[in-house]
């Protein structure tokens, strides 16, 4: 009888452990969209491209290497780029994958499955499609927002995210070169992507708009993105011990000459989730009142990262001449709304790191798709609203602050009564466990 059972045992765990090889040929979807997502969320009509680029920001403070006492070393500072578009191709094009992609150790690499095909030929739409700019984690990669990039790619828009050198997995440097060096990268992504829309013989040529542009950051993306929003950096940021050398930081300290032409024109509108900073005192009040681009944040209610309530929230309340919202995922903590799924491969524990990848990626409360799909539609309804003026997408936006106060008072025929007052584009019983805030600017 031991004998069979151990048999039995056997084949039973190989069976289990092909179905989980088959589990991860078909599993590192980035493209998911659950039944209940709300109404934004699912991709757009266009077919998806996607290329790499390498871009090389001349004679730029090489921070790794600053020596107390010495001269400033200069360097050609690289950045690596992933653009999606709109392309012409067929639906059933394959193969519609990402290889090589590191994971959070910066050791193992994965394969994605997605919606862009490799190198495909750009459509043109009736005018050039606005840009967005992705900015990643410290450290991250240019993949960890990319199911937005895809999903935004669809409806019409040409994303570029950014691998910002010092901080990727594999490429993980001293973190004073992301303090300097996020802002300055968004920046220069912008003005070569304008300069490559403009260039005979490049793919996006004609096919972006950069005068109509939004950045999405995401933690130090998102530190970034406020500081390119208008948000220069303390006296007291610039002199931390800890933070980047030799005041090199002063680059993005409000006020000075530096900072203050950073902001740019052609940025119409900024997204941050979970940005990093306000808790370790990288703002005051002055600095985020200098904000004057319409910001949407996205937070969780227990991000231990960077922290929520003397945080995230914090920002948003010192915005007070833009535009602001805050997204809240109740309970959720640091990655709310923003990474991929995990990739199945980072289930397993890391030798290097200590831990399992996945805790870099997932949430302990919520699912990452539905987060995803929440941010997906959201972000959709807010560059909807600035970079293509669509007055439709102003009701997505405009709720009531605690969706658990929504009614749902819908009549037979699908139409909703006076007193319905649920969040729209959001199925009933779908918007638990989240909250909008709003403020005009100018408001208190």
């Amino acid at each position: 009888m031991n004998k069979l059972l151990a048999a039995a045992f056997a084949v039973g765990f190989s069976a289990q452990f092909a179905l989980v090889g088959v589990t991860m040929a078909q599993d590192n979807r980035i493209d998911q969209v659950r039944p209940d997502a709300p109404e934004l969320a699912p991709y757009g009509e266009l077919e998806i491209g996607v290329r790499t680029i390498d871009l090389v920001n001349k004679d730029q403070v090489d921070i790794a290497k600053v020596e107390p006492g010495k001269e400033l070393p200069r360097y050609d500072r690289p950045l690596k780029v992933e653009v999606w578009y709109p392309a012409a191709l067929s639906p059933s094009a394959r193969p519609r994958i990402y290889e090589g992609v590191f994971l959070r150790d910066g050791e193992t690499q994965v394969t994605l499955y997605g919606r862009a095909l490799r190198d495909a030929e750009p459509i043109k739409g009736e005018e050039p499609y606005p840009l967005v700019i992705i900015s990643h984690g410290y450290p991250g990669n240019r993949f960890l927002l990319s199911h937005l990039a895809e999903n935004l790619a669809s409806k019409g828009y040409v994303v570029a995210a950014i691998d910002h050198t010092d901080s990727t997995y594999n490429d993980q440097g001293k973190f004073g070169s992301t303090l300097v060096n996020r802002p300055l990268d968004q920046k220069f992504v912008l003005n070569e992507i304008e300069r490559l829309g403009g260039e005979e013989g490049s793919f996006l040529n004609g096919l972006v708009d950069a005068d109509k542009a939004a950045i999405i950051g995401y933690s130090m993306g998102g530190y970034g993105a406020v500081i390119s929003a208008g948000a220069g950096v303390t006296e007291a940021a610039v002199g931390y011990e800890w933070g980047a050398p030799e005041k090199t930081l002063a680059v993005n300290q409000a006020g000075s000459e530096s900072h203050n032409g950073l902001p740019d024109e052609r940025v119409k509108a900024v997204i941050a989730f979970a940005p990093w900073g306000m808790e370790r005192g990288f703002w005051d009040e002055d600095a985020l009142a200098k904000i004057q681009k319409p910001i949407f944040y996205v937070a969780g209610s227990a991000d231990d990262v960077s922290g929520y309530e003397k945080g995230i929230k914090k920002i948003y309340e010192g915005t007070i001449n833009a535009d602001a919202w805050l997204l809240t995922f109740e309970n959720a903590n640091h990655n709310a709304g923003a990474p991929i799924p995990a990739p199945v491969e980072s289930w397993k524990k890391s030798e290097k790191l200590g831990w399992a990848p996945f805790d870099h990626y997932a949430d302990p409360v919520w699912d990452t798709v539905r987060m995803n799909n929440i941010s997906q539609h959201f972000v959709t309804a807010f560059l909807g609203k600035y970079l293509k003026e669509d007055e439709e997408m102003e009701a997505y936006l405009d709720v009531i602050p605690n969706a658990a106060d929504g009614v749902w008072a819908a009549n037979e025929d699908g139409t909703f009564k006076p007193e319905h007052t649920y969040w729209k584009g959001f199925a009933n019983r779908t918007a638990k466990g989240l909250t909008l805030s709003h403020r005009m600017a100018g408001s208190n």
